[in-house]
């Protein structure tokens, strides 16, 4: 390990807060003085220990004990803990009240060491992972090598049906090379390997598990009771390696799916969290002196679903029509009230690392749509959208896009289908619908989970070879400029090609009782990105 060259925890902060301005990492590395550490060690940037965002105490700050009751947005008889399976945001919530990962994200989605005590490569092919000493499963089961093998190599299983299998499939061989050390080699250079593996769905679960029911982790709180499509009760992890962590002594989790409902709990006292907000409810929220609201920009979207492969989504012109019908200016102010900002169909939201700038930006012109639809022979065509409120305000979304298409002479059939089962029997499934992708850390992730054409999340079932292309290059170009031009590549590819149509990215927006402290923001997500459970306490 002498050969690996290391960076201290600070100055990792500082290479990522440099680099999500959008200085590269070669000009971050040589701003610090450490240009030689570059592409022989861009694992090495995560070699601290640190498991706590910028700025933030090393010592619990809380108090411990009471309960809470929180209310996420949906629920059904699918509801898992197995992480690998993780489909909803109440599952990742749940998944981190009672795992951990090698890595987790801060507040920065800066990944900071988590179960393992650093990750450091020569040439971000092959890592070594050193794990943390003394840390056991809640079943009294020390963590060892094994553990992080056999978490990993489930998501290479088909028969598992992990959701990121085709993330893991880089990791060509996982093996224990010691009781406390993993050796991970990939198909060929990723530096974002430490970001894949803060993904809530690479959680470590312990060597052998078949009864995810249990949820035995090394996670800050323990099973107590999980009824899938009803509640789960989580109860403090004694043992839990943080020291003074977790504060709550239990968190009942349950599912609210009509946003006022769950807006009446939290203001009448019945929960303490609500996720997805909406911005309409901000005025109630902050018109109570005993609660408020959360807001937090983020990447997420709801898009507008074209299936390319079938019709009418077949037809270059009508897709092209209907991302031109989306009035994004009017979607974010009366949809969103301002708590947006506007996209332009590809899920790289402005500001964020890589960001095409340069790609023209798609405006309403429901004239040109109109000629569009003519070409294609659809003017006059009634066509059904599906929209449900388990897509953050696609209903709302759905209406406005009818009345557009009216414009264009197209008649657009709004299908509103209820919440329950939403993802399961519609998502995905329609000709045209809508989707709700929560953020993802990097490019390559969101890449990866939805527009590579064998993704299993590849909502618009779109296909290109030119793209599938770039995002292997992608991860093996050390060089962050020629990087950057690859994944410019592929959102203009995705702009003009793919079935998505994105036309605002949604801020968070959490309603919280004033009573617990602690809750803050986390750009990947409601729920600080799912994981407010071991950071949050009741001040009574």
């Amino acid at each position: 390990m002498t050969d690996k060259k290391l960076i201290s925890g600070e100055e990792s902060v500082r290479v990522f807060e440099a680099m999500h301005r959008g200085v590269s990492r070669r000009d971050a590395l040589r701003m610090l003085g450490a240009a030689g550490v570059m592409a022989a060690g861009a694992g090495s940037l995560f070699g601290s220990s640190s498991v706590l965002a910028a700025g933030e105490s090393t010592s619990p700050v809380g108090k411990r004990g009471g309960s809470i009751r929180v209310a996420g947005v949906s629920s059904s008889t699918a509801d898992t803990l197995d992480p690998a399976k993780g489909a909803l945001s109440t599952d990742y919530t749940r998944h981190y009240m009672f795992y951990n990962g090698l890595t987790r994200f801060d507040a920065h989605l800066t990944p900071q060491m988590e179960l393992a005590e650093s990750m450091a490569s020569n040439d971000a092919t092959t890592w070594v992972v050193t794990l943390r000493k003394g840390v056991t499963f809640h079943d009294g089961k020390p963590l060892t090598s094994a553990d992080v093998v056999f978490s990993l190599n489930r998501h290479k299983d088909a028969a598992v049906g992990s959701k990121v299998m085709k993330l893991a499939e880089q990791m060509q061989d996982i093996k224990a090379t010691g009781p406390l050390e993993v050796t991970i080699t990939l198909s060929g250079p990723n530096a974002e390997l430490p970001s894949i593996l803060a993904v809530s769905h690479m959680l470590i679960v312990a060597e052998g598990t078949t009864d995810f029911n249990k949820g035995n982790g090394t996670g800050p709180f323990k099973v107590q009771e999980f009824k899938p499509g009803v509640r789960s009760v989580a109860v403090r992890n004694e043992n839990y390696w943080k020291p003074g962590l977790p504060y709550l002594d239990q968190i009942e989790f349950i599912a609210i799916p009509d946003e006022p409902s769950r807006v009446n709990a939290l203001l009448a006292g019945e929960v303490h969290v609500i996720n997805n907000v909406d911005p309409r409810s901000t005025k109630r929220i902050e018109a109570s002196t005993t609660h408020r609201y959360v807001d937090a920009p983020s990447g997420n979207y709801t898009d507008l679903i074209i299936r390319r492969d079938q019709m009418p989504g077949q037809s270059n012109e009508f897709t092209q029509a209907m991302k031109l019908l989306l009035d994004r200016e009017q979607i974010k102010s009366a949809v969103f009230r301002g708590f947006a900002v506007v996209g332009n169909d590809t899920p790289i939201a402005p500001g964020s690392r890589f960001f095409n700038a340069e790609l023209p930006q798609t405006t309403y012109d429901p004239d040109k749509a109109k000629f569009l639809l003519n070409k294609a022979g659809l003017a006059g065509a009634k066509i059904p959208v599906i929209a449900s409120e388990a897509a953050t305000s696609s209903v709302d979304m759905a209406v406005l896009l009818q009345q557009s298409a009216k414009k264009a002479g197209l008649n657009l059939d709004v299908k509103r289908m209820p919440s329950d089962g939403y993802w399961s029997n519609h998502w995905m499934k329609h000709p045209l619908s809508f989707g709700n992708i929560n953020p993802r850390p990097n490019a390559d992730i969101i890449f990866s989970q939805f527009f590579q054409s064998t993704a299993p999340w590849n909502e618009s079932g779109w296909k290109n070879e030119r793209f599938d292309q770039l995002l292997i290059q992608a991860r093996a170009e050390t060089d962050d400029g020629k990087r950057g031009q690859m994944y410019a590549e592929m959102q203009t590819l995705v702009h003009d090609h793919c079935g998505i149509g994105i036309p605002v990215f949604i801020s968070n927006i959490d309603g919280v009782d004033a009573r617990l402290k602690g809750y803050g923001t986390n750009p990947l997500g409601g729920f600080m990105g799912y994981m407010f459970a071991e950071q949050v306490w009741m001040d009574a």
